[in-house]
């Protein structure tokens, strides 16, 4: 079992849903960023997301890009993102770098998968990957006992469906809307309806992102959903920040608010219409 399969059986058997939270590499620096990554682990967070920023996000919103255009000025290289994995892997929770393909094809797939397993990193989030080109991917991260984790839609057939969730590993990330990454008032409608749909094809957690803010939006997903992930609410909480020291603090509250919320949850029955 993968690290990252066993945080999600470790949050099952304790009856709730695991929380995953992203933070990007080097944002405000590397080393605050490692510092905020090991607050969220300590405050509740059963998985992290570390970014590797990127010139050409397609999926971030306006709050995730902001942070990745900063560490990107600052400098940031792949070499500080894996850095920053092996600081915050030390934290004992699985660490997960969600990428754009082009960085990783650049580095080189198997030196890529082979420097990311010795830092203690635990597989890739790629959104941009489809399976049908991620055959170099899949081979190395197998080899390197990598979860290669890919992302289903709302307007994902139930073809498609199947396709991705057979190449997955750890879990099946689903985007709980169309569009962009970023906190919204309301978790899109069709969310328990594409993890009930995702089901049918596996066996596999299912984790839903794309819009938790807080806590009573962690525990509705985590209603129906195996996890929660949270993304730019993090990310706004440094942006927004006085200083880092603040930021960090307000950081480590919202995980431990998000922490709550997961536990805290009403299952909700899927044979209700």
């Amino acid at each position: 079992m993968s690290a990252v399969a066993g945080a999600f059986e470790r949050a099952a058997a304790q009856g709730r849903a695991a929380l995953v939270g992203y933070l990007p590499a080097g944002f405000p620096s590397v080393p605050d960023a490692i510092t905020a990554l090991t607050a969220m682990a300590q405050a509740g967070v059963d998985i992290l997301e570390i970014g590797l920023p990127y010139s050409d996000p397609l999926i971030d919103g306006p709050v995730i890009q902001e942070a990745a255009r900063r560490a990107l000025a600052a400098g940031t290289r792949v070499s500080d993102v894996l850095d920053t994995v092996q600081a915050v892997a030390a934290a004992g929770v699985p660490v997960l770098v969600m990428t754009y393909w082009n960085p990783i094809d650049h580095h080189g797939v198997a030196a890529f998968a082979r420097d990311l397993a010795n830092a203690g990193g635990s597989g890739l989030i790629t959104p941009d990957l489809t399976p049908e080109e991620a055959g170099p991917w899949l081979e190395a991260a197998a080899a390197r006992g990598l979860d290669p984790v890919f992302l289903v839609a709302p307007s994902s057939s139930a073809e498609r469906i199947k396709l991705i969730t057979s190449a997955c590993g750890g879990f099946v990330y689903a985007a709980s809307m169309m569009g962009t990454t970023g906190s919204r008032d309301v978790v899109g409608d069709d969310a328990a309806a594409l993890v009930r749909r995702v089901r049918e094809h596996t066996s596999l957690p299912v984790g839903v992102g794309l819009g938790v803010k807080d806590r009573s939006q962690a525990k509705e997903v985590a209603g129906f959903a195996d996890g929660v992930i949270v993304g730019t609410a993090f990310v706004r909480r440094l942006l927004e920040a006085p200083d880092v020291g603040a930021g960090v603090a307000a950081v480590r509250d919202l995980a431990a608010d998000l922490a709550a919320g997961v536990r805290d949850r009403a299952r909700i029955p899927f044979d209700i219409a």
